[in-house]
C-alpha cells in the first residue's frame, strides 16, 4: 500500500507537471549540460543514480545512499575555446541527514568586440558559475527525498546577472530486485538580477527515471524521461526527450559505457542523417582508491565533446 502512494504522488505530479512547471527557458541553459563524464556516458540518464557524487546535478535524493565522503571532479573541453569544469561532494552527519556540494562552471573563451562597422575594439570574456548545497533524508524505509538551493551568476563583459534555483527530488529502492526508481525537478526558481530590463527563466526540467542492475551479468541499465514540463500539443510528445545507458563491469577495474540521446539526435539531424549524433560512449578504470572517467559524445557534423573526471572518498 505505501509503494502505491508513492508511485501515486509521482504519478500526479508527471500528469500536472506541464500546468505547474511549464515555462520558456532562455537563461542559464549551461545548467543542463553533462559534465561528469560517467553521467555523460549514459546520455545524463542519472535520476535514480545512488552510488555518485555526481547524482547531486540530476537528483538531490540520490546522496541519501553514499557512503563516507565521497569527492568527484570533471573537466570538459568543448567547441571554440567553450571548457566546463564541476565539483560534486557528499558527506552523511549522523542523525542529521546528507548534505551536497555541487560547482557547475563554464567559461566561454576570449570573443572579439567589435562596433556595427566590423571594426576591432579589442576582446571580451564571458562565464557563468552555479553553485549547489543540498540536503537529503528518509521519507519512509527505502524511500528518500532530496532538495537543493543554488546560487547563479552570469557575466557577459561588462553585464550580468544573478539567480536563485532550487531542485527538488525524490527516490524510492527496492532492494531485492536492485532497482531504483527516481523523480526530479530541476531549476525551479527566479532571476534576482537581470541582465538589462527583459527578466528570463531558469531551465526548468521535470525528469522521471530508473537504474536496475542485472542480476547474473555485471551490467547496469539506466533509463530517463527528460524536460516532461515542456508544453506539447501532443502529450505523448513530452516522452520524446529520453536518454538510456549501460554499464558494463569487464573486470574489477575496469568500466565500459554507452548511451544515447533521443532529443539530441533529432536536434542535430542535417537533412536526413544524424551521422553518430546523440551517441556517448565512455570507459573507467579504478586506480587504487581512485576512479578515473572518460567519456565521448557525438554531436554528429557539429562535432563531438571530451570529457575527463576523477573521483575519490575518503
Amino acid at each position: 500500500m505505501k509503494l502505491f502512494r508513492y508511485f501515486a504522488a509521482i504519478f500526479l505530479l508527471f500528469l500536472f507537471s506541464n500546468k505547474i512547471f511549464s515555462q520558456t527557458t532562455n537563461a542559464y541553459d549551461f545548467l543542463r549540460l553533462d559534465l561528469n563524464p560517467r553521467a555523460a556516458a549514459v546520455a545524463g540518464s542519472y535520476v535514480a543514480n545512488s552510488d555518485d557524487p555526481n547524482v547531486i546535478f540530476y537528483n538531490p535524493a540520490g546522496i541519501n545512499m553514499l557512503e563516507n565522503l565521497p569527492v568527484s571532479f570533471s573537466y570538459v573541453s568543448q567547441w571554440a575555446d567553450i571548457s566546463l569544469a564541476g565539483l560534486s561532494l557528499s558527506k552523511n552527519i549522523e542523525n542529521v541527514g546528507h548534505f551536497g556540494l555541487g560547482i557547475d562552471y563554464i567559461n566561454y573563451g576570449t570573443m572579439s568586440r567589435r562596433d556595427e562597422m566590423n571594426n576591432d575594439l579589442g576582446s571580451f570574456h564571458a562565464s557563468e558559475v552555479a553553485f549547489m548545497l543540498a540536503y537529503g533524508n528518509n521519507l519512509d524505509e527505502n524511500f528518500f527525498y532530496g532538495a537543493t538551493v543554488k546560487y547563479i551568476y552570469s557575466g557577459i563583459e561588462s553585464a550580468s546577472s544573478a539567480g536563485i534555483g532550487f531542485d527538488l527530488g525524490l527516490q524510492y529502492v527496492i532492494p531485492s530486485q536492485k532497482l531504483n526508481i527516481g523523480f526530479s525537478v530541476l531549476n525551479m526558481g527566479t532571476q534576482v538580477k537581470k541582465y538589462f530590463t527583459t527578466k528570463e527563466d531558469l531551465p526548468l526540467d521535470v525528469r522521471l527515471g530508473i537504474s536496475k542492475k542485472m542480476e547474473r551479468i555485471p551490467l547496469t541499465l539506466y533509463f530517463s524521461f527528460n524536460k516532461l514540463n515542456e508544453d506539447k500539443t501532443n502529450f505523448l510528445d513530452r516522452l520524446n526527450a529520453f536518454t538510456f545507458g549501460g554499464e558494463v563491469n569487464l573486470s574489477k577495474g575496469l568500466r565500459l559505457r554507452i548511451g544515447y540521446d533521443n532529443e539530441k539526435r533529432q536536434d542535430f539531424k542535417i537533412g536526413g542523417t544524424a551521422g553518430l549524433a546523440g551517441f556517448n560512449i565512455g570507459v573507467g578504470a579504478v586506480i587504487k582508491s581512485y576512479n578515473f572517467d572518460y567519456s565521448y559524445s557525438s554531436f554528429g557534423l557539429a562535432g563531438a565533446i571530451n570529457r575527463i573526471g576523477i573521483t575519490t572518498s575518503f
